[in-house]
């Protein structure tokens, strides 16, 4: 039942990713739907890890929804794909503001929680 639990959430995060992706554009080569859906789900991670949930509950929000909403390798191709079209400093910038925004996004969210 946990299988289905995730397929579910994976599912609905999936197409919240998928329609960000079509409404927030690419500001100066930097995909920003990709940075913003990251954020936001390591937000709701965040919120999600503080508070005693059941087992069913965080398989369908933590890692069903969350898994599908956030996605590390269209994160790596995108940044990849700014050094091939020669913006390399545009690539650490966005692969640096991703962390450290992704890490203090989780943070906030758990301490929120906590």
């Amino acid at each position: 039942m946990t299988v289905l639990f995730v397929a579910l959430g994976g599912g609905a995060g999936a197409v919240v990713r998928y329609l960000a992706g079509r409404h927030i554009r690419s500001y100066r080569s930097v995909p920003l739907a990709t940075l913003a859906v990251n954020v936001f789900g390591c937000a709701l991670l965040g919120v999600l890890s503080g508070p005693a949930l059941s087992p069913e509950l965080f398989a369908l929000l933590g890692s069903g929804f969350c898994g599908g909403l956030t996605t590390y390798s269209t994160f790596a191709v995108e940044a990849v794909g700014l050094t091939r079209i020669r913006r390399p400093l545009t690539g650490i910038g966005y692969v640096v503001l991703s962390v450290v925004a992704g890490l203090a996004a989780a943070w906030v969210g758990y301490t929120l929680t906590a």
